[in-house]
């Protein structure tokens, strides 16, 4: 029996700050309806539904208007759910990063991508998803299509894949701050540095610092969020994640509106904000120009 995790607070704060017309959430699940999308039998984690209705308030609350459906561990490689909500929201303001494995040929792939699909996620931390040896593999059919490919590793895997990555004929990803945590060295590990290689050799990275936090207002990541700023500026996204699964306690769930401050923090120049916010998700995601208000 998987363990059961809890669901995204019911309301979200008002960030402190107003975000850019046209800022990406670049990373957030669906889950459910079950009855509908039933779980994988090989999840390691059991969340309550977390629909996209749900997800919208919360997006209008912290003032965002386009997203990346990013396919949780909870469904392995059938990405009914995820591409679905890509379709429910439309692509002038959503895309998806997919689970697949090298049973998906080329003209699998290809049929996702006017669905929104523009990336594949490995999911090392979670699993029920794609053996990290496939990594090279899958690159190769990515690169025919123009798509990236995303990373959810330890700091560990990081560092061990460090090589592969450099040498993958696509853009990489790097999720959750590369698994770095603040209480195991932040900016000091070894890990950490690795990271800064990958950013310094044209690798993305996504500024979701909460799982390497011990928690709210997440200032123990500041200084790893700012040197991936100055490695990287023009490769750095930010996404929520939420619904926030696998979070047990004693561990909070995060609000969203603290955690859009917490990047405010990091990045508190205007500039800063439109590029991590909207610049840099339009061009690694393929979105058009903002709608700006008159």
């Amino acid at each position: 029996m998987t363990r059961p995790c809890p669901g995204p607070l019911p309301v979200t704060s008002k960030p402190g700050w107003k975000a850019p017309p046209g800022s990406t959430d670049c990373h957030m699940h669906i889950f459910g309806p079950y009855h509908r999308y039933p779980l994988s039998p090989g999840r390691g984690y059991t969340p309550p539904e977390a629909s996209i209705g749900m997800y919208l308030d919360m997006l209008n609350a912290i003032g965002f208007s386009r997203t990346v459906v990013v396919q949780p561990s909870i469904y392995g490689t059938d990405n009914a759910v995820t591409l679905d909500a890509v379709e429910a929201m439309g692509l002038d303001r959503a895309r998806a990063v997919v689970v697949v494995d090298e049973s998906f040929d080329l003209p699998a792939l290809k049929a996702m991508s006017p669905r929104g699909a523009c990336g594949v996620r490995f999911n090392a931390v979670s699993g029920n998803g794609t053996p990290l040896e496939q990594l090279e593999a899958l690159g190769e059919k990515l690169a025919q299509l123009g798509w990236h490919l995303q990373l959810y590793a330890h700091a560990a895997e990081l560092i061990a894949l460090e090589d592969v990555l450099k040498r993958l004929p696509v853009p990489v990803v790097i999720d959750h701050m590369g698994g770095v945590l603040a209480s195991e060295g932040g900016v000091d590990s070894a890990g950490f540095r690795a990271l800064l290689r990958l950013l310094e050799a044209g690798a993305w990275a996504k500024l979701c610092g909460y799982r390497s936090s011990a928690g709210a207002p997440y200032r123990d990541v500041a200084e790893m969020a700012r040197a991936m700023l100055r490695a990287a500026p023009e490769r750095c996204v930010w996404g929520t994640d939420w619904p926030h699964p696998s979070m047990w306690p004693p561990l909070q769930v995060p609000d969203d509106g603290v955690l859009l401050d917490a990047l405010g923090e990091w990045a508190p120049q205007e500039a800063q904000r439109q590029a991590i916010l909207v610049d840099n998700p339009a061009r690694l995601y393929g979105f058009g120009p903002p709608i700006r208000p008159a």
